[in-house]
């Protein structure tokens, strides 16, 4: 019988017996003073605690105290657990305590040094499109079968709580950036007015005192693109609470979205289930609001600043590349192919978040996926088939026909080609003919090549121009990037003879 009972029963026979303090003490065998309570309240008064004296810990309280102050100001993960404290206690003061008692003092202590040194926080409100959190999480994903560590850049609305991510290899400023611009233009369709960061390098040149810092050119670039202001919180523990909304929502992001481990071929095929995670996400709610994210956010857009006319280029203009004898020039200490003529050639370039460009002049020569790890390098066999065919015999042990297989790019039909034509021709001619046949991509559809190599097979056949003749034959004989060998480069366009015609008109006219 709970209390509450008891005293309810105490006060009906008081009531509807009159039964004296004594009579009713001894029938439901309480102390006098408990039915004096019962008919004082109907509530029972609470318990009270026993304030114990702690005569064994007392002595060595302030030192503990003094210990978990220091801790405010040490490394997170160098911190003293309440086990540690009291190994100290026993072996550097002697102490003989249980560490039972020195583990409740310590819980006790943490919480209320805590809370003094402001780890209590005051909820905020958050004007709608004043506002957005930045910050890079890491993840882990499959990529190409391999599990690799990548990183994660969050842009989070404060007010709506709408969020955009993308995976990027690391945490570049070209990556950095690359996710501004695909939150403004691709996610939100407009900008903040505001933007909250911690001391990210891409950002940060130099932390100076208090908020003020030394920014990067390329960041003062993209704030001055797209008209927002830029916040900094404080470094260390001091501001670790001031952008809990982004540090938050990467980890809520990971857990809903990330988990199991995604896989894919590439970053990009990943970023677009990233994507597709945004826009199921505008489907939740925050808490206990009663909108939607995507409701709220709807509500937000009319709030952000217009996007400018032109999109910003998050990549970094490289100068001074130069083509070393392997006609490869070297970027972030990785190494991309050029084309062989341009070897020992002064180039440049521009490094994006994904990709590396190389460029003669004015004309792109190059475009590679950007590479990971140092001394990693992308070699494109295209760029090497003029070479081959003075050095046959340096084909089939090198690097771009190893990466051309891997890819995908040299397939069974070029297989099959080389195969047969060095059986015929033997290993030098028949892999002049295999280069003959290769250069045929830079002109012709992938698909094109393929089958008019299947078709040159199937006739009995290895000549190059027979491959040629099979092509043309086919109908489909297509300007097309280069696919089966290298990655996509933008066509050149075709020459044209309206100049030179308009020059014999004005000489017609003259004479």
């Amino acid at each position: 019988m709970s209390r509450v009972e008891l005293f309810e029963k105490i006060r009906r026979d008081r009531r509807d017996q009159g039964l004296s303090i004594r009579a009713l003490a001894n029938k439901y065998r309480v102390h006098r003073r408990a039915v004096r309570q019962a008919l004082a309240s109907s509530v029972p008064p609470a318990r009270q605690a026993p304030v114990r004296s702690c005569k064994v810990l007392g002595p060595w309280k302030p030192w503990i105290d003094e210990v978990l102050a220091a801790d405010l100001s040490a490394p997170r993960k160098q911190r003293h657990t309440a086990r540690r404290i009291w190994a100290r206690l026993r072996d550097e003061q002697g102490a003989e305590v249980a560490e039972s008692t020195v583990r409740a003092y310590v819980g006790q202590r943490q919480r209320e040094i805590t809370n003094l040194a402001g780890g209590v926080t005051m909820p905020q409100l958050h004007e709608p499109g004043a506002e957005a959190e930045v910050d890079f999480g890491e993840c882990y994903l499959v990529l190409a079968g391999q599990l690799t560590k990548c990183w994660m850049f969050v842009m989070r609305l404060s007010a709506s709580g709408k969020a955009c991510h993308r995976l990027y290899a690391n945490q570049a400023q070209e990556a950095f950036l690359d996710g501004h611009v695909e939150a403004f233009e691709g996610t939100f369709g407009g900008v903040v007015r505001r933007v909250r960061y911690d001391n990210l390098s891409p950002a940060v040149a130099k932390v100076l005192r208090g908020r003020d810092r030394d920014e990067t050119e390329r960041f003062i670039a993209l704030r001055s693109h797209y008209g927002f202001d830029s916040f900094f919180c404080l470094p260390g523990v001091g501001g670790a609470h001031e952008k809990g909304g982004v540090e938050g929502e990467i980890g809520r992001f990971r857990r809903a979205h990330l988990v199991p481990v995604p896989k894919g071929a590439t970053l990009e095929a990943l970023n677009q289930a990233c994507r597709a995670g945004d826009i199921a996400d505008d489907t939740r709610r925050i808490g206990a609001r009663a909108s939607t994210v995507g409701q709220d956010f709807a509500a937000e857009a009319p709030y952000l600043l217009a996007l400018p006319g032109e999109r910003f280029d998050p990549a970094r203009y490289l100068g001074k590349l130069r083509a070393d004898a392997k006609a490869r020039v070297c970027v972030r200490q990785c190494f991309y192919s050029v084309p062989a003529r341009l070897a020992g050639k002064a180039l440049s370039g521009r490094l994006g978040a994904s990709f590396v460009e190389v460029y003669d002049g004015a004309l792109v020569v190059a475009r590679h996926p950007r590479l990971r790890q140092r001394g990693d390098q992308s070699l494109v066999l295209d760029h090497y088939l003029e070479v081959l065919a003075r050095k046959p015999g340096a084909l089939p042990g090198s690097v771009a026909l190893a990466q051309a297989r891997s890819s995908g790019a040299f397939g069974p039909a070029h297989e099959a080609y080389w195969a047969e034509a060095r059986r015929r021709l033997g290993d030098g001619a028949g892999t002049r003919a295999l280069c003959e046949v290769l250069l045929l991509h830079r002109r012709l559809a992938k698909e094109v090549v393929e089958a008019a190599i299947r078709g040159a097979l199937s006739a009995g056949s290895v000549a190059p121009d027979v491959v040629a003749l099979e092509a043309r034959r086919a109908g489909e004989a297509k300007v097309a990037p280069v696919l089966a060998i290298g990655p996509a480069l933008a066509p050149r366009p075709a020459p044209g003879l309206g100049g030179y015609d308009s020059l014999l008109g004005d000489k017609e006219v003259a004479s």
